[in-house]
C-alpha cells in the first residue's frame, strides 16, 4: 500500500519509540527506571478527580460539546490570565478550547502555514514543531538554542529572506527540553512580539510550564509584553500543573484571527471538548492552586538530589529554575545516544537523548524528575556502576 509522501520525512514519534523499549525490557523481566517522559508519577488531586466525577455524573455534558468552548471554561482562563500575568483576555473572541497542548502546536501550523512556507521552529525543542511544520507540508528553518545563548534563539541570526518566507515562530518557555527560563527583566518577549510584528509572522508562545518554577522564580507570558496580541497566541496546558497528562486539556488565547482560523480548521477535524472536562478545567482555574506549591516542593528535593548525585559521579548540569526536567552534557566520549544507549542497557534506565529534540540536542541527555525519591537514588546509583563498566 502506498502511503503520503508527507509520512516519508516523517520519524517515529521520540517517545512512543522510547515506550516500546522500555516495554521490551519489562516483558524481558528487567526492572526498569524511567526518567524519560515527562509524566507525573504523583497523583492528580483528589478534589480535582471528584469534581470531574460530578460533572461526568451530570446528563448535560454528554451531548455534542460547543467547539468554541464552554462560556464558563472562557471566562476562567480569561480570570487566570487577568490574575496570573495582568493580561486582558475577550473570552468571546481570544479564548480557544485544545485537546492538549500537543495537538493545538499542530494545528495551528495547519491553520497558518501552507506548503512551501517556513516555520522557524527551536531547536532543541518539542518534537512535535518539527513534525508538525513537515506535515503541514511547510519548511522548518532551525533557530539553534545554545548554552552561550542561554538558549535562547539570536532573532538577530535569522536572515531577511528567511524573515519574509516565515509564516510561523514557536517559543516555549520554561523551555522544554532544555528548562531554560527567560531571564527575570530581559526584554527577549518585546523583541519576540516586535519580530512578529514587523515580519507579518504569527508567533506561537508554547507556555506549558510556566507554573513549575523554583527558588522564587516567576515565570513571564509572551502576552505581557505590549503588542503580543497583535502577533500571535499563547498555549496552556493543564497537564503538568495538576499531573493530568492523561486528560488532554489545554487553551489557547491571544490573537483573534489566529485563534478563528484554528477554530475553523478544528471544526473540521473534531467535534470539541468533553464538556464534563472543560467544566472541571473552569473549576480547577478558579480554585485554589495551593497543590502546585506542594508539588513543586517535591520537585525541587528531586532537583537538588539529582544534582547532588550527578556531580559526585562527575555529571555536572546546570540548577534548573523550572520544569521536571534537567538537562545533563554527557560524559566525554559519548555521544547523547550512546549515553542513553550504555544506561538503558547495563542500568536499566531510560533517558532522553537530546539529539532527539533536534541537532542542536547533541552532547545532553534530559532527565525527568518524575519518579520517587528513592528511585531516581537508584537510578543515578546504576548509572554510576554502569560508568565504571
Amino acid at each position: 500500500m502506498q502511503f503520503s509522501k508527507r509520512m516519508d520525512g516523517l520519524a517515529p514519534y521520540l517517545f512512543a519509540t522510547i515506550e516500546k523499549k522500555i516495554q521490551e525490557k519489562r516483558k524481558a523481566g528487567i526492572d526498569v527506571i524511567s526518567l524519560g517522559m515527562g509524566d507525573p508519577d504523583i497523583a492528580t488531586p483528589d478534589y480535582i478527580v471528584e469534581e470531574m466525577k460530578r460533572q461526568v455524573a451530570d446528563a448535560r455534558n454528554h451531548r455534542y460539546p460547543t467547539n468554541a468552548g464552554l462560556e464558563v471554561f472562557a471566562e476562567a482562563a480569561a480570570a487566570f490570565y487577568k490574575r496570573r500575568f495582568g493580561v486582558d483576555i475577550d473570552p468571546a473572541t481570544e479564548f480557544f478550547p485544545l485537546l492538549g497542548c500537543k495537538e493545538g502546536l499542530a494545528h495551528v501550523i495547519l491553520a497558518t502555514a501552507d506548503p512551501g512556507d517556513v516555520v522557524l521552529v527551536p531547536d532543541p525543542g518539542y518534537p512535535v514543531y518539527y513534525a508538525g511544520t513537515i506535515i503541514s507540508g511547510a519548511t522548518p528553518l532551525i533557530m539553534p538554542l545554545k548554552a552561550e545563548n542561554d538558549f535562547l534563539p539570536d532573532l538577530d541570526a535569522i536572515s531577511a529572506e528567511d524573515r519574509r518566507k516565515a509564516k510561523l515562530m514557536f517559543v516555549s518557555y520554561p523551555n522544554n527540553p532544555t528548562a531554560a527560563v527567560v531571564p527575570e527583566g530581559s526584554d527577549f518577549y518585546e523583541r519576540v512580539a516586535a519580530f512578529g510584528r514587523d515580519n507579518g509572522l504569527a508567533v506561537v508562545s508554547d507556555n506549558a510550564y510556566s507554573e513549575l518554577t523554583f527558588d522564587g522564580y516567576v515565570a513571564p507570558s509572551f502576552l505581557q509584553s505590549p503588542g503580543a496580541k497583535e502577533a500571535g497566541v499563547e498555549l496552556f496546558s493543564f497537564s503538568k500543573p495538576f499531573n493530568m497528562t492523561g486528560w488532554r486539556i489545554g487553551f489557547a488565547v491571544g490573537n483573534k484571527d489566529i485563534l478563528a482560523a484554528l477554530w475553523k480548521l478544528k471544526t473540521n477535524m473534531d467535534s470539541g471538548m468533553f464538556e464534563a472536562l472543560q467544566r472541571t478545567a473552569a473549576f480547577i482555574l478558579n480554585g485554589s492552586w495551593d497543590f502546585v506549591d506542594e508539588m513543586m516542593a517535591v520537585y525541587a528535593r528531586r532537583r537538588d538530589l539529582v544534582l547532588h548525585a550527578l556531580s559526585a559521579i562527575g555529571l555536572h548540569a546546570p540548577q534548573p529554575q523550572a520544569t521536571i526536567y534537567m538537562w545533563v552534557p554527557v560524559p566525554e566520549g559519548y555521544t547523547s545516544a550512546s549515553f542513553a544507549e550504555k544506561v538503558l542497557d547495563e542500568a536499566a534506565v531510560v533517558v532522553t537523548p537530546g539529539n532527539g529534540y533536534g541537532t542542536y540536542g547533541e552532547g545532553f541527555v534530559r532527565i525527568s524528575l518524575t519518579a520517587p525519591d528513592e528511585r531516581i537514588e537508584e537510578a543515578v546509583a546504576r548509572i554510576e556502576k554502569s560508568l565504571k563498566l
